[in-house]
């Protein structure tokens, strides 16, 4: 990521055209110009692991332990969910996520369709995945995987490309051994990826791992699940052995540094998995065990935690935490030739925020202030694909009042069902 300072982009038919100097730029007359003065254009933000219906949870289940959080507050509502629901928390987590910066998002939940309905009409970008689970119940992991096959078959290239899909099956502790290779199976058929949970409990797994006398890892790679584009949300406490594997069978890691913190569930160990080779992204998590799906936040307390595990201050450079936002997020969706960087060719997936804000001044150092300093609402205007989603504030493609209201009605319904 070169700085360029008094720079210019041009886009056309959606991709960047131009990027450099201004002098340098085109002299074409442009139909619509942006004055970024004052300004610092990133590649949007790509938060590579949330359930973003989960909204309408925020601040609904705090204070527990995963397992007591899962079974006692979370699950249970979820079994009350209507299309409607997942629509209008979907609506206020693209609406937050444009308003923070967020350009696309990979997602797992249930009824993705209504997602995906969310994605067009905020004119985001999404990489959408369908929950798969049967918790030793066959005949429901036969229904869930059918259910995201058909979602996948129907929905890869929607919204005028800007959807790609992937199945997602929740975890290897909700999923039996013959699921979980069936999804390997229709994952390949289709050419798609998984995107599922990984190491993100010991303890959730370890009934599994008396039961095969191998961890987590060693289970998947035995089975043959790691194989392909796999994308592992979490990845906490593994050993070096099961590093190696992830490593070794290219996997994806999604870390989420502040959801794991807020649910007690430890330190994963970033730098040494990227010492391997490993590509790390970032996510959020779903808005219900973090609270909110403001990347710049994760973006600057994966820094830090890393920094805090290693009591080492040069672990984790501003750099890299945020090219883990940015190019590994959309390495990791297999996104890369697309969106990432700021490059000629690639979609107009971009950001300004504005640096005339007292947290953000002086400017020594334009990568510690957005790293450190930045917060989402420092975002001034959103482009993806080439539209203007957000300007000088300004919401372009959703109401946003309607939009809140919307699932505040949705989120008191459901809870008093």
């Amino acid at each position: 990521m070169d700085l360029i300072e008094d720079g210019a982009i041009l886009i056309k038919n959606g991709r960047i055209a131009f990027v450099g100097k201004t002098a340098a730029a085109p002299r074409a007359e442009a139909d619509v110009k942006i004055d970024a003065k004052g300004k610092a254009a990133l590649p949007g933000l790509i938060n590579g692991h949330t359930h973003v219906p989960m909204t309408l949870f925020r601040g609904i289940a705090e204070d527990k332990p995963l397992q007591a959080w899962l079974t006692e507050t979370i699950w249970p509502l979820e079994l009350k969910l209507k299309p409607d629901d997942v629509y209008a928390g979907a609506l206020l987590g693209c609406l937050e996520m444009i308003r923070s910066g967020t350009t696309c998002f990979a997602d797992m939940y249930f009824h993705e369709e209504m997602v995906a309905d969310a994605v067009r009409e905020s004119g985001l970008r999404g990489v959408l995945a369908e929950g798969i689970f049967d918790i030793g119940n066959e005949s429901l992991g036969k229904e869930m995987l059918s259910r995201s096959v058909n979602f996948a078959e129907s929905f890869r290239g929607h919204a005028e490309g800007r959807i790609s899909v992937m199945l997602g099956p929740h975890a290897a502790y909700t999923c039996s051994r013959d699921l979980l290779k069936e999804v390997h199976e229709k994952a390949t058929g289709l050419n798609v990826g998984v995107h599922f949970h990984l190491a993100e409990s010991r303890g959730m797994f370890s009934d599994l791992e008396k039961e095969y006398g191998i961890s987590e890892v060693e289970f998947l790679n035995k089975i043959g699940f790691l194989t392909g584009h796999v994308l592992a949300a979490h990845c906490i406490d593994l050993s070096e052995d099961e590093m190696q594997i992830i490593s070794e069978r290219d996997v994806n890691v999604v870390h989420a540094p502040v959801a794991n913190m807020k649910i007690g569930l430890g330190v994963a160990r970033i730098r040494a998995l990227m010492d391997l080779g490993v590509n790390v992204g970032l996510g959020t998590d779903g808005p219900a065990s973090n609270n909110t799906l403001d990347m710049f936040e994760t973006i600057k307390v994966a820094a830090l935690l890393q920094k805090l595990d290693h009591h080492n201050p040069a672990v984790m450079t501003t750099y890299d935490a945020l090219k883990m936002a940015t190019l590994s997020g959309a390495k990791a969706l297999r996104l890369e030739r697309d969106v990432g960087t700021l490059e000629v060719g690639k979609r107009a997936d971009l950001i300004l925020i504005d640096l005339s804000k007292p947290h953000l001044k002086p400017m020594h150092n334009v990568y510690a202030n957005i790293v450190y300093s930045a917060h989402g609402s420092d975002v001034d205007t959103v482009i993806v694909d080439g539209n203007i989603l957000m300007e000088n504030h300004q919401l372009k493609t959703l109401d946003e009042q309607e939009v809140m209201e919307k699932a505040e009605k949705a989120a008191h319904d459901l809870t008093s069902r």
